[in-house]
């Protein structure tokens, strides 16, 4: 590390790794830097930041699937699935309910449209 450990004064690659958006007037001196895959958790918020793409990406969860207690509950998206049509016997309660339950999966992404 060295005595310049901190300080602006610190050769570029010996800075601490500081989110810039901390504080916007060290960031612009080049004092803060972010890299790449850098998280930092925003206690005001309560909630995980990402550096990603050159910009700081706050709240977004990412991953391949959500596991609770060793069971999966959400994975990738499944394809669509149709309203009912057709049928002997229609029952038009029964419709209006399921359509609502496909909305509700479409509107949260957990099935295509």
């Amino acid at each position: 590390m060295g005595w310049w450990f901190g300080r602006k004064a610190a050769p570029a690659d010996m800075r601490p790794f500081v989110p810039a958006w901390l504080n916007s007037a060290e960031a612009e001196e080049g004092f803060a830097r972010s890299v790449e895959g850098m998280t930092a958790y925003v206690r005001s918020e309560a909630i995980l930041a990402l550096f990603r793409s050159g910009a700081w990406e706050l709240g977004a969860v990412r991953g391949s699937s959500l596991i609770l207690g060793g069971a999966q509950v959400v994975g990738s998206r499944a394809g669509a699935i149709a309203s009912a049509t057709g049928g002997a016997i229609v029952d038009a309660e029964a419709r209006t309910a399921i359509d609502q339950i496909l909305t509700a999966l479409r509107q949260h992404g957990l099935i295509e449209t």
